[in-house]
């Protein structure tokens, strides 16, 4: 087994590493598909073989070559690590800087078998959300982070490492690009073109920036938009009872489960994959798990009479769910579901994003790889089908929303039934969850802020939650409005009942929807903490980049911008250049995330906390315009 030291010492190439090919009992990432010329696949490998000297090159050119033929990408399998991947405490790191470390510490998290989607792949949820190109990139990665001073900045170009280059205590110590391609070239198939010669990657959001949490990540958003669904479209405080529908166990998609957990619920998820739906039941994310139509019919039924808090994963493919549903309405006049949504990976359709109801899991991934036209065909046909089941439930008391994963936008592309007359280019039928529900939350200024304890002590994240809870507890108590207090009210709720609920997966993690009063005073609570040694080590501040000003999406985050520039991407980029001034550890840049390439424009950023003065002066500035950027827009309100 490797050591951290041995990790950044630079690529193994004498001797090489053993070539022990795709681990077997992990789940590995769909074949894709890129279409290539004969010149095409030439310059893929050359992209490659770059990293490694002439005598190297010999050896592993067939190699990568065959890689580039069986899978459509070359992730260098042979220089995957045998080290354990896993988020390891801060100290271990053998780093010049503590900011290096940190990155190391996040980084890793990524990675983690337990944490990513498709870890030999690099990919960390999201069916394609990279972390890097290949292996050689995070060997790469990783030495220049551990020679790296406080006087240099790293720079990374979609994966490629470009080198350590003079900079200053104050600037970034790493600066990162995704996906920045040029506008009029950003179609799905020239994605699929650039990823497969290693010249771009597809980061989704905290992917490629190393800010993943596990899906804890999305656990608290969709803790708010089912308590928020339920104000809304039910008129309820309370949702005990109340069947909430949707698809998908995986990266993000894994915390809808414990979600409706939380919220006194029944939640019944559909997903096509075992390996990801038995995950997140060994995590205890799901209660129980069927390959039974009839017995999810039987549970609901059960779980509503008794009212019972329910998480179910049926293991089968969600048309077959809704169309399911449908029929019980149509012979028994009986509506068995309340709320209901859909997190497949439908910003990557026809690449295992979404899987046709037609074909069985294996059969559908087959056809991808051997037919991908007529694969397309059937997820069109699937999405129609899938629509047209919702828009007949939808006759009755039930609601539905897009969560922003580009479900109806592929649906309308298909030929699906979800177009609004009279509606502008980024409203359908159903409403995002941003127009309806988010939105209003981002307005105020609330979003997805974040913190990892570096020390990878679950003490140090019992304390983080104390801290927060008082903060908040007493900006209560100094008066706010009516709409702030209820936001406050549901985050004391949440992190309280944060460790009950056993959410980290991989690092020692928090997320917590808070404004930028809350972030702010948070951000120096927990710096004070670490100063007088109450937080063993380093807290490493962070968001979602789907958050209040991180990102420029029309058909999700900026979907409610209704003056015509929910197509323009001034906040995002505005965002990474403003915090990459006013303190941020680290910055990143994407193209795409959530609803797909081409789509999004969005940022996010690390901050290291580390108990100095200097590091509280960077968090006042830096998370004021962090969040004041996206409050500012003038069509926020």
């Amino acid at each position: 087994m490797s050591s951290l030291r041995g990790l950044c010492s630079g690529l193994p190439l004498r001797p090489l590493p053993e070539n022990r090919g795709r681990w077997v009992g992990v789940p590995h990432a769909p074949v894709r598909t890129p279409g290539f010329s004969p010149e095409e696949e030439e310059l893929a490998l050359k992209n490659a073989l770059r990293y490694f000297p002439p005598d190297v090159q010999e050896v592993l050119a067939p190699e990568f070559a065959q890689e580039l033929r069986l899978y459509g990408h070359i992730y260098m399998y042979r220089f995957c690590p045998s080290i354990e991947m896993r988020a390891y405490p801060i100290e271990q790191y053998p780093c010049r800087t503590q900011a290096a470390a940190a990155i190391m510490h996040m980084i890793m998290n990524n990675l983690d078998p337990a944490v990513a989607q498709f870890p030999q792949e690099l990919v960390t949820y999201g069916g394609n959300g990279q972390v890097l190109n290949n292996w050689a990139q995070f060997w790469l990665l990783m030495s220049y982070l551990s020679k790296m001073t406080e006087e240099q900045t790293l720079v990374m170009y979609s994966g490629h490492p470009l080198g350590l280059f003079p900079s200053s205590p104050d600037a970034p110590r790493l600066v990162i690009s995704n996906g920045m391609v040029i506008p009029n070239y950003s179609s799905r198939a020239m994605y699929e073109k650039l990823f497969a010669l290693g010249v771009t990657l597809y980061g989704q959001m905290t992917a490629g920036s190393y800010c993943y949490i596990g899906p804890q990540g999305i656990v608290h958003g969709t803790v708010l938009t089912l308590l928020n669904a339920g104000r809304r479209y039910l008129g309820l405080e309370d949702l005990t009872g109340k069947v909430f529908v949707t698809s998908g166990l995986g990266g993000m998609s894994g915390a809808q489960a414990k979600a409706a957990v939380i919220v006194g619920c029944i939640g019944l998820i559909a997903e096509v994959d075992k390996a990801a739906l038995m995950k997140r039941h060994k995590q205890g994310w799901l209660m129980e798990v069927t390959d039974s139509l009839d017995h999810c019919i039987q549970r609901l039924r059960e779980a509503r009479s008794k009212k019972e808090v329910l998480s179910l994963g049926y293991h089968g493919n969600v048309v077959a769910l809704w169309e399911r549903l449908v029929h019980e309405l149509n012979t028994t006049g009986e509506l068995l579901v309340d709320l209901g949504s859909d997190q497949t990976s439908c910003h990557n359709p026809f690449n295992g994003g979404y899987y046709p109801v037609q074909l069985g899991f294996s059969e559908a991934q087959s056809l991808m790889a051997s037919n991908p036209v007529a694969f397309k065909g059937l997820v069109q046909e699937s999405l129609r089908r899938q629509v047209s089941a919702i828009n007949r439930l939808a006759q009755e008391n039930f609601f539905f929303w897009d969560y922003g994963n580009a479900f109806l936008l592929e649906a309308q592309r298909a030929g699906a039934d979800v177009g609004k007359k009279g509606a502008d280019k980024t409203e359908f039928r159903y409403p995002s969850y941003v127009q309806h529900i988010m939105g209003d939350i981002f307005s105020q200024g609330f979003g997805p802020f974040r913190w990892v304890c570096t020390s990878g002590d679950p003490q140090d994240l019992a304390v983080t939650d104390q801290l927060a809870t008082s903060v908040l507890e007493k900006a209560i108590a100094g008066g706010v409005s009516s709409s702030v207090r209820l936001q406050y009210m549901d985050n004391i709720r949440w992190i309280k009942e944060a460790a009950k609920h056993q959410l980290v997966v991989g690092s020692q993690a928090r997320i917590l929807y808070s404004d930028q009063k809350g972030r702010v005073a948070i951000a120096v609570a927990i710096n004070n903490a670490i100063a007088h040694g109450k937080i063993k080590a380093p807290v490493v501040l962070s968001r979602d980049h789907h958050d209040v000003s991180g990102t420029d999406s029309p058909f999700r985050e900026t979907s409610n911008i209704y003056d015509g520039s929910a197509f323009c991407a001034d906040m995002a980029v505005q965002n990474f250049v403003g915090d990459a001034f006013r303190g941020a550890t680290w910055v990143a840049l994407h193209n795409g995330g959530g609803v797909g390439w081409g789509e999004v424009i969005n940022g996010g950023f690390g901050l290291v906390l580390n108990g100095t003065e200097e590091a509280e002066r960077k968090a006042k500035a830096m998370l004021g315009w962090d969040v004041s950027n996206g409050v500012s827009h003038p069509m926020s309100t």
